[in-house]
C-alpha cells in the first residue's frame, strides 16, 4: 500500500507503527486502559509541573516492496516527444505508425533468378529439364519489361520488377544458368520467390505499434515506409548528486578524513545502463543558501533527482532543505545493506527525489533495488525488473533475520546444465574492487538467516543494459 505524507512536514517526523520483521504484518497496539475520572477542582497554574520531554521515536520498518511500490506509483511518464528515427534508436515508440505506401511497391524477385509462368516449367525435373528462351534481364532499380510470353524467362536479380505475366522465379542454382536459352530442373510453385505488392506493409496499415522497442530493424521499417521522424518516450532527465562534507573530486588528493565522491559517476553510469539521460552533478554545498539553490535548480531542470549520502540524523543540512522543498520522508528498509533509504516529491512539479546512502556499494544496491525500475517506468518499458535465475551456492551464506540480503556474486553455468553462483565477501565488507567483479546480485530473502552449500539462491544477473 502506498502511503503519503501531508503537508510539508520535517523529516524528523516519523511513522511509529510497529512492523513484525517476519512477516511485515503491522502489529497491533496494546488495549488501551480504562480512562481515568479526575477532580474538577481548580488547580494553581504555577503549580503544574513541566511536561516530561517526548520520548524519542522508533523508526518505522517498511519492506522493499511497499518502499519500491511507492516510488512507481509517484513517479511520472514524461509526455511524448518527436525525434529523428536514428535518435530514436533504445526508446519506445508512443504513436501508431501508419503506412501510407505499400511495402513492397511492386512485384518483384525475392532471390536471383529466372522470371517465368509456373505453368511453362510444371514437371521439370533434373533428368526432365524444361527449356525456355532468355528475352532480357532486370536488375534492382529498371523497370521490367512490359510482358512476358509463353516459353520465355526473364533473368532477374534479387529486388528486381517482376516482368507482366511472370508468377514465379526460378533460383538460379536449379537452372543452368543459360544467357540466350535457359534449361530449368526443378519447377517451383506458382507464387514462389516472388514477393508480391505490398505483401510486407500495405497502405493504411500499423507498420510500428505504439510501445515497441526502437532498434535497427524498427528503423529499416520506419526509413521504408518514409518516416524520418517519430514520437517516442524520452529518456527521463535525472540529476545525481552526492552529499557530504567529508568527499572530494576524483582531481583532488584526499587527505585523512577525506573520500572521493565515487557515488555520482557510478549513479550516473548506472542510470545511462537504464535508459535515462543522466547529469552527474557533483558534490552539494554545505553552505544553506547555496544547498537550496542547487536543489530547486536541480528539481527545474530534472525529471527524477537521485542523491547519495543523506541520512537520518537530526541536524543535518541536506535532510532539513529537502523537508523545506516538500514532504521528504526517510525510512528504516528491511534489507542489507543500504537499510536507511528517502523518497519524497518536491517542488512546484512534484519531482521524485530519491535518496540512496553514501556507502558506495549499498548505493549501487539500492540503485539496482529502486531506482532502475522507476527509470523503466518513466521510459514506459514494461519489463520493469531485471529478469532472475536459480544458482545453487558455491558457499555457505548467513543472512540477518528480517532483512533481505543483497551479495555481490559471479554466476556461471554448471557443466550439468542450470547455474552456480560464488559469493564475492560476506556482505559486510564494502569492498569495490569485489564488487567490480561481480557479475550478478544474490538475493537472500528476509526469513532465511542461512543458506547451506549447494543450496538453491535467487540470482539477479547485472547485465550491461539488460
Amino acid at each position: 500500500m502506498t502511503e503519503h505524507s501531508t503537508g510539508r512536514a520535517r523529516v524528523a517526523a516519523r511513522d511509529t507503527t510497529a512492523l513484525d520483521l517476519r512477516s511485515g504484518a503491522t502489529v497491533d497496539p496494546p488495549a488501551s486502559p480504562a480512562p481515568t475520572v479526575h477532580a474538577t477542582a481548580q488547580i494553581d497554574p504555577g503549580q503544574v509541573p513541566p511536561p516530561r520531554p517526548a520520548a524519542p521515536e522508533t523508526p518505522v520498518l517498511r519492506t522493499v516492496e511497499t518502499h519500491l511500490e511507492e516510488i512507481l506509483t509517484a513517479v511520472p511518464q514524461p509526455e511524448p516527444i518527436e525525434l529523428a528515427v536514428l535518435d530514436a534508436q533504445g526508446l519506445l515508440c508512443a504513436e501508431e505508425v501508419v503506412s501510407a505506401r505499400a511495402l513492397p511497391a511492386f512485384d518483384q524477385a525475392a532471390l536471383d533468378g529466372y522470371a517465368v509462368r509456373a505453368e511453362d516449367v510444371a514437371g521439370a525435373a533434373p533428368d526432365a529439364p524444361v527449356e525456355l528462351a532468355v528475352v532480357g534481364e532486370t536488375v534492382a532499380g529498371a523497370a521490367g519489361p512490359s510482358a512476358l510470353t509463353p516459353g520465355q524467362a526473364h533473368k532477374v536479380t534479387a529486388g528486381a520488377m517482376l516482368p507482366t505475366g511472370a508468377d514465379v522465379v526460378v533460383p538460379a542454382v536449379w537452372t543452368d544458368g543459360g544467357v540466350v536459352r535457359v534449361q530449368v530442373h526443378a519447377a517451383p510453385e506458382a507464387g514462389g520467390y516472388v514477393r508480391r505488392t505490398g505483401d510486407d506493409v500495405s497502405p493504411g496499415t500499423a507498420a510500428v505499434h505504439v510501445g515497441t522497442p526502437i532498434g535497427p530493424a524498427q528503423i529499416s521499417l520506419l526509413a521504408a515506409v518514409g518516416r524520418d521522424r517519430v514520437q517516442v518516450r524520452p529518456r527521463p532527465r535525472v540529476a545525481v548528486l552526492s552529499a557530504g562534507s567529508e568527499l572530494v573530486d576524483i582531481t583532488a588528493t584526499p587527505t585523512p578524513g577525506q573520500v572521493v565522491d565515487v557515488n555520482t559517476y557510478a549513479l550516473a553510469a548506472a542510470a545511462r545502463d537504464a535508459g535515462a539521460s543522466a547529469y552527474r552533478w557533483g558534490i552539494l554545498p554545505t553552505e544553506r543558501r547555496r544547498l537550496t539553490e542547487v536543489l530547486e535548480s536541480q528539481l527545474l531542470r530534472s525529471d527524477l533527482v537521485l542523491i547519495a549520502g543523506t541520512h537520518t540524523t537530526e541536524g543535518d543540512l541536506v535532510q532539513e532543505v529537502l523537508a523545506e522543498l516538500g514532504p521528504m520522508r526517510f525510512r528504516q528498509v528491511t534489507m542489507h545493506p543500504g537499510a536507511v533509504q528517502g523518497f519524497g516529491r518536491l517542488g512546484r512539479d512534484g519531482v521524485p527525489v530519491i535518496c540512496v546512502p553514501g556507502e558506495p556499494v549499498a548505493a549501487l544496491v539500492s540503485f539496482e533495488v529502486f531506482v532502475r525500475p522507476a527509470i523503466r517506468s518513466m521510459l514506459g518499458k514494461r519489463q520493469l525488473f531485471r529478469r532472475t535465475v536459480q544458482a545453487i551456492t558455491a558457499e555457505r551464506l548467513v543472512s540477518p533475520l528480517g532483512y533481505r540480503q543483497y551479495l555481490h556474486g559471479q554466476v556461471m553455468r554448471h557443466p550439468d546444465g542450470g547455474y552456480v553462483v560464488e559469493p564475492l565477501g560476506d556482505g559486510d565488507e564494502a569492498m569495490l574492487a569485489r564488487m567490480a567483479r561481480a557479475n550478478c546480485l544474490i538475493v537472500v530473502d528476509e526469513d532465511v538467516t542461512e543458506v547451506a552449500e549447494g543450496g538453491l539462491v535467487t540470482v539477479m544477473p547485472l547485465l550491461l543494459g539488460g
